[in-house]
């Protein structure tokens, strides 16, 4: 039999990561993208260890970068024709303040990651999947893309699209085999706040007094999505922790 091939944006932390793991451990051979070369390759060593019979290929660049994914899907042909799950992880939240006072910046990197690297990737790799007619598509939504919040806006806009696309994907895929999954997690502690407030003390007050959701716990889930027999679609999830009962509501232990 062949491999099967899970190609992972964002693996190099948190719930990308943990995916990875999760998915070699179901027998899927890895193929880790990510900015971090560093941590790939720290990755790499890590599912080389506990998973010996799995492959595993990395592959540094930045999804926002049409040119950088153009690069990758021409390096990597063979295996991205090859891919049986692909996992859209790749994400971030940049600012918190309102949006007459916001950063540009920030906008044009959330919009590039979040919506144009998902769809980069997805274009590059769902043709391939239309032309085996087998595939599996997970997109890593968020709560943000239900329900918003001051100073998430534009946050919220591109996770909005997120379930937008992934509906609209599933749609047009219709009469094919391939699945698409929209995994929307509330609070999880990642590097995500890090990123957002580019300060580890506001970092670990948004945890504080509270459990939040880790990133094995939707790359659980995710695994259990993918693992599901080929006639079942989970179209999506939302997940909170039990700490969470909705956006902005959160119980802290004093």
């Amino acid at each position: 039999m062949m491999a099967k091939w899970a190609l992972i944006t964002g693996a190099t932390s948190g719930i990308g990561w943990a995916t990875a793991l999760a998915l070699a451990g179901q027998g899927y051979s890895i193929l880790a993208t990510g900015r971090r070369l560093e941590k790939l390759q720290e990755l790499e060593k890590n599912l080389k260890a506990q998973f010996p019979a799995v492959s595993v290929k990395t592959a540094a660049f930045d999804v926002s970068d049409r040119f950088e994914v153009s690069e990758f899907l021409k390096t990597f042909s063979s295996d991205v024709a090859h891919v049986d799950v692909l996992v859209n992880n790749a994400g971030l939240a940049k600012g918190v303040d309102k949006m007459q006072e916001s950063s540009l910046d920030d906008w044009e990197t959330m919009i590039d990651t979040n919506i144009k690297g998902l769809l980069f990737m997805t274009r590059g790799v769902v043709e391939h999947m239309v032309r085996r007619n087998s595939g599996h598509i997970v997109n890593l939504g968020s709560v943000a893309g239900r329900w918003t919040y001051p100073g998430g806006g534009v946050y919220c806009a591109t996770k909005f699209a997120v379930r937008a696309l992934s509906e609209g994907l599933r749609m047009d895929l219709l009469g094919s085999k391939i699945r698409v999954t929209n995994i929307e997690p509330g609070m999880v502690h990642t590097e995500f706040s890090l990123v957002r407030f580019e300060d580890a003390a506001k970092a670990d007050k948004v945890y504080e007094g509270m459990t939040p959701l880790t990133a094995q716990d939707i790359a659980e889930t995710i695994a259990w999505c993918v693992a599901r027999p080929a006639h079942v679609n989970i179209q999506e999830l939302v997940i909170y922790p039990t700490d969470q009962a909705h956006v902005g509501q959160v119980a802290r232990k004093s």
